[in-house]
């Protein structure tokens, strides 16, 4: 089979990748494995250049393009099975030294709380994560199993489920806050599916960034939403990373160029 028309290939892969491009090796959330050699192999088999990247990083980049007025900063938070972000600062989406960077689901947010697979207490995806919102809800008394429980209970007013939600909202809402606190974005987005099912989440999470970031003088409020793509936005970002259409992918990896030839600066925003 020849691929003769195919341009370039855009993966996003879950967790922190580390390219032969950044020289690094692989790095990994303790005894779990990082997926590694990804771009080589794509790259040998459809004889195309390759851009791998985190798959919510990406989804960050599509939420920041997506809208004509692309917006140069902004911090992305997904809740999920586990809980990523992704940040778009100063117009180009970072990744960090070793690719790291936007891992607000390990962030603590109760120092006190249950343990992580990454070895630490109390991180956000420990509060946030659909499955520790399943558990907290379970916890509470509520007869929840599945995220379409969670979706009935909103819809009935539940005060049980809607106590957890709000709960879970105020964590993410203090995290957020301490990210953006120091990046100063222009948009704060949550995505993952059980914000569209629950938006009181995003709800609580937003009132409670106003009041972390009260102190800041603003002639613009924070906006925070709930994504506007949903199963298609790692997609769409990676299609953008592929074809740079965005100023914001200034300074991102070009995938034909070299280790060797890469500018410095660009090397390091991959």
């Amino acid at each position: 089979m020849h691929f003769g028309a195919l341009q370039s290939v855009g993966i996003g892969v879950p967790g922190p990748y580390t390219s032969a491009r950044q020289g690094f090796p692989a790095v990994s959330w303790k005894k779990q494995l990082s997926p590694e050699g990804v771009d080589t192999a794509f790259s040998e088999r459809f004889g195309a250049p390759v851009v791998v990247d985190n798959n919510t990083r990406l989804a960050a980049l599509a939420e920041a393009i997506q809208r004509p007025d692309a917006v140069e900063n902004l911090i992305y938070l997904r809740l999920s099975d586990g809980v990523g972000g992704g940040l778009v600062v100063n117009g180009r989406l970072v990744a960090g030294s070793r690719g790291f960077a936007g891992e607000l689901g390990h962030v603590t947010a109760d120092p006190t709380g249950a343990p992580c697979r990454c070895g630490k207490r109390g991180c956000l995806e420990t509060i946030a994560s659909v499955s520790a919102v399943l558990r907290a809800c379970r916890e509470a008394g509520a007869d929840i199993e599945t995220l379409d429980d969670i979706a009935t209970a909103v819809r009935k007013g539940d005060p049980v489920v809607d106590a957890v939600l709000r709960t879970v909202g105020a964590a993410v809402g203090r995290v957020l806050g301490a990210a953006a606190m120091t990046l100063n974005p222009r948009e704060v987005v949550i995505g993952g599916e059980i914000v569209h099912v629950a938006p009181v989440l995003v709800e609580q999470a937003a009132a409670t960034l106003r009041y972390e970031l009260y102190s800041i003088p603003s002639d613009q409020p924070h906006i925070v939403r709930a994504a506007q793509l949903r199963d298609s936005d790692g997609a769409l970002g990676a299609i953008a990373a592929i074809f740079h259409q965005s100023p914001l992918l200034a300074g991102y990896p070009d995938p034909t160029s070299s280790v060797e030839h890469a500018p410095q600066q660009q090397r390091s925003a991959l």
